[in-house]
């Protein structure tokens, strides 16, 4: 047994325990790096990047058979399956060498291929290393949540984590649960050609401003998808290769195929966190605002502390943690800053509170700003013109942006700048962007945010008119 002294050991090298051994090792820290699957975590092997390689698929097909609006013969996708699991693979490869071994030991970093689990409060044993540390980070991410429904584990199944290796063509793939990646991978599907129906216990895409997500399920629905809502599945049944998914309220769906994509569960079991004296709750690792555990010495961040579980929070974790790890520095998590997208087409993206929030927290303080993207000239341009923006302010600050239709990932971006740093809306409306682009849009809500206090109030008009009459 090998016997490891460490400034800090980091269990897990996903997205957020990756940042944190980079950083660490770059400034000066002994980092030891612990994964006992692949390099990269879900978010490159089973997560972001896949999902996003096949919805590039996806929007390829849909593509061609929209084309003829451009006065090019438009016609319809001669599409292999089979061919779009191999782009997804070869997207996988190429971003594969950021995420590997060799580039982090080349950091300094040891990287141990094994679990890690706790022995004591300050022992973690992986294999035949026992590792003693100063500091503890655990980054073990989250995995697919397989719901207890009668008859599930007596059929074949897909999660996240399988979806991908599939290369036979699925005939009509059921989907149960509606939120972003059942969404995401049935527009991806049906685009490809494949039946897709989605089955959803409550609303689809129901964390969302419902407003914003009717438009996202409006054109899913346009492009084929059946979205049953309110559709509690109540058993799972194979008969001859047809899938049967009966619901509480008496309805059935069947298919060739069946994805569960519910959600996620925190990846807590093997690490022995009671050894450490570390406390947990239902959906992840107890922390307090520094990421810190119940043992002082041992941070946990991203999908496994239990909040949101996006790539990029779990990132920012790393951020936040290696403040205080590594400098002893305070340093605290903030959330109301944090931007999500769900991709589908129009993308959904989401930032601060949403309308029904903010109205609840701030009352007749709120200013709801809206723009509707169909007056973009550039989306015109690409005959692409819909969605909406909504800005909830109080006060001059906005406190949420929601935004639906295209590019809406990137338009984000904009107001996590604001939302971080606590500008106002008028260092939006007080921006040039290029014309015509698709981020104009934003200019132009913070505009309408302005536009009644200059153009409807009468105390402006007379002020100007006087000005006028005094003016040479």
């Amino acid at each position: 047994m090998e016997q490891i002294k460490t400034d800090l050991l980091v269990i897990g090298a996903g997205s957020g325990g990756l940042s944190v051994a980079a950083g660490a090792a770059q400034m000066g820290a002994d980092v030891v790096l612990l994964e006992g699957h692949k390099m990269g975590g879900d978010c490159l092997n089973f997560g972001c990047v896949p999902s996003k390689a096949l919805l590039a698929s996806g929007k390829a097909a849909h593509g061609m058979t929209k084309a003829g609006v451009f006065g090019v013969a438009g016609q319809e996708p001669q599409i292999d399956y089979a061919a779009a699991k191999a782009h997804v693979k070869e997207v996988i490869a190429q971003i594969e060498p950021m995420d590997s071994q060799e580039r982090f030991e080349g950091f300094g970093v040891r990287v141990i291929r094994d679990y890690g689990s706790f022995i004591s409060p300050s022992v973690v044993q992986a294999g035949d290393h026992q590792i003693t540390a100063r500091r503890v980070v655990i980054a073990t991410g989250s995995s697919p949540l397989v719901p207890p429904i009668p008859g599930l584990d007596q059929v074949p199944y897909l999660t996240n984590e399988t979806l991908f290796d599939l290369t036979d063509t699925p005939e009509h793939l059921l989907i149960i649960g509606g939120g972003p990646i059942g969404m995401e991978m049935a527009q991806a599907h049906v685009r490809l050609g494949i039946k897709v129906t989605v089955i959803e216990g409550a609303k689809a895409l129901g964390r969302d401003d419902p407003e914003m997500a009717a438009i996202v399920l409006d054109r899913l629905r346009g492009e084929g998808v059946e979205i049953a809502e309110e559709a509690l599945a109540k058993s799972i049944t194979q008969e001859g290769g047809v899938i049967t998914v009966d619901t509480e309220d008496g309805r059935s769906f069947t298919g060739s195929h069946l994805l569960v994509a519910v959600g996620r569960r925190a990846n807590m079991s093997r690490l022995n966190l009671e050894a450490a004296g570390i406390e947990t709750h239902k959906t992840g690792i107890t922390v307090d605002a520094s990421m810190k555990t119940t043992n002082r010495r041992v941070y946990a961040i991203g999908d496994v502390a239990g909040g949101a579980q996006f790539t990029h929070v779990a990132g920012y974790h790393a951020g936040v943690i290696v403040r205080s790890a590594l400098f002893g520095l305070p340093a605290k998590a903030r959330t109301d800053h944090i931007p999500y997208a769900t991709y589908t087409d129009p993308e959904l993206a989401q930032i601060g509170l949403t309308e029904a929030e903010a109205r609840a927290q701030y009352g007749d303080k709120l200013t709801v700003t809206r723009f509707e993207s169909h007056h973009n000239d550039r989306l015109i341009a690409e005959r692409n013109a819909y969605g909406l923006i909504k800005a909830m302010v109080v006060k001059g600050r906005p406190v949420g942006v929601s935004i639906v239709g295209p590019q809406a990932g990137e338009l984000v971006n904009l107001w996590a700048l604001v939302i971080a740093n606590k500008l106002k809306m008028s260092a939006v409306a007080g921006m040039v962007a290029p014309y015509p682009t698709v981020g104009e849009i934003n200019k132009r809500v913070a505009g309408a945010y302005f536009s009644p206090q200059l153009f409807d109030n009468p105390k402006v008009k007379r002020v100007v008119g006087l000005i006028q009459r005094w003016l040479p």
